[in-house]
């Protein structure tokens, strides 16, 4: 036993058996771990796809659903292995999913993220309006959708006076786009420049707002301006809101509404 130790000791402190080990060491790791990643490579997977053409905008079902297994190394691209981050979201705007194809992480997004999706629940009752805006009156593209505004108004009244204050408070934005109608923010390398703010204001309000843009043709101006913002306009009379408004309507009172759809032809 002690012969059979001695011998043992004496093999492992050989300086040529201890390379011989650890390169044979070496070799069965590197094999191991090679036999491990063909498995992964080769071992199919179970992925969704879709089972029928989907429209863009579309919200994506359950029964929209097939799965099929497929090897990892097959699958390209960010494409999305659980149907849990698909069922009850939409197609992107401006994507098709084709019949049979792989559902990929820049063509499913939430309701939330899709243009226009903040239309979808205007109250009744309440009208969409598409009011004039510069990359100036802006604040450098600097309002977003989700953000509030007030609308101030500026004009000079019968005694020669300017005045000026607030007409509308706690507006809020549901887009911003460009004179071609494209979304201002939307997720594109090219720069955009505003061209209308886009909101939704009671019917009342909405026709205030159609007698002020008209005043904006003659001597008056309208300006949009964050809620979280305070102007004021030097040689100028600050008045009330309640003021503002009746300036308003005692000098539209005897339009029509040919009229104003004329000063409002932006909409």
């Amino acid at each position: 036993m002690n012969n059979l130790m001695t011998s043992i000791k004496r093999f492992l402190s050989n300086k040529n058996t201890v390379t011989i080990i650890g390169v044979l060491i070496c070799i069965l790791v590197l094999y191991v771990g090679y036999n491990f990643r063909i498995k992964q490579a080769i071992q199919p997977i179970r992925v969704p796809y879709a089972n029928q053409v989907i429209q863009p905008r579309t919200l994506i079902t359950e029964d929209m659903i097939s799965y099929t297994e497929v090897p990892p190394s097959y699958l390209k691209g960010k494409y999305i292995a659980s149907s849990s981050l698909i069922i009850g979201k939409y197609s992107n705007y401006n994507t098709i999913i084709p019949e049979g194809s792989l559902f990929y992480s820049d063509a499913v997004i939430n309701e939330r993220d899709l243009p226009d999706s903040a239309f979808t629940n205007i109250p009744t009752g309440y009208t969409v309006y598409n009011f004039p805006v510069t990359m100036t009156t802006t604040y450098g593209n600097s309002m977003y959708p989700g953000n509030y505004i007030n609308l101030y108004f500026k004009a000079v009244d019968d005694t020669g006076k300017i005045i000026f204050g607030k007409l509308i408070s706690n507006i809020e934005i549901l887009d911003v786009k460009d004179s071609s109608g494209r979304h201002v923010f939307e997720n594109t390398g090219e720069a955009r420049t505003p061209a209308f703010i886009i909101f939704a204001v009671p019917e009342d309000v909405h026709l205030l707002i159609r007698k002020a843009m008209y005043l904006t043709k003659v001597s008056a101006e309208l300006i949009p301006v964050p809620n979280t913002e305070v102007i004021t306009e030097e040689d100028t009379v600050e008045v009330s809101s309640a003021t503002i408004k009746e300036f308003v309507l005692s000098k539209t009172q005897l339009l029509n509404e040919d009229l104003l759809s004329a000063s409002t032809d932006t909409e």
